[in-house]
């Protein structure tokens, strides 16, 4: 019964947080929405989930927001000190292939949002197979060695977060 009211209870779960922070505000009739909301939606889409990702939820998703919030940091500073010191002129950008040992697309796509949220970077395109993601990286000095620091920081995490 409850898996059925719940087919996607962390789904739930984050859209009713979502919500609430959207809202801004914790009364009643916001919770109540959020909560509705937060049970139709993925009532309605369940069909198109055919299989749930299997995450597994604990250290290794607490470390990895840990990093990605950490990179997240870092890197501002770095394109601020880029933009302010005046040397886009010597800007190293770079197209890199990513090649992915993930396979979910749910694993994918957080991969991919992540190396998009850092600035600096951003995920261009997921190759037709699925293996591949085209990233544009700002400055790079090393390309081979900015595809072996996704793949070890993010890529290495994402499949213990992911099984």
């Amino acid at each position: 019964m409850i898996r059925r009211l719940l087919p996607h209870p962390a789904l739930s779960v984050l859209i009713a947080v979502v919500w609430m922070l959207l809202v801004n505000e914790l009364n009643p009739g916001g919770l109540f929405l959020a909560l509705v909301v937060a049970v139709l939606a993925p009532l309605v889409t369940s069909r198109f989930w055919p299989d749930r990702p299997r995450i597994r939820f604990g250290r290794d998703v607490l470390a990895y927001v840990a990093i990605v919030l950490h990179d997240i940091v870092v890197a501002n500073f770095q394109v601020a000190w880029i933009i302010l010191s005046r040397r886009n002129r010597d800007l190293r950008a770079h197209w890199l292939v990513v090649p992915l040992e993930l396979r979910s697309p749910e694993a994918i796509t957080v991969l991919a949002g992540t190396i998009s949220l850092t600035p600096g970077t951003v995920t261009s395109d997921v190759s037709a197979d699925g293996r591949a993601l085209l990233v544009h990286a700002l400055d790079v000095a090393d390309p081979e060695a900015e595809v072996a620091r996704i793949k070890q920081r993010y890529e290495s995490r994402l499949l213990k977060v992911f099984r």
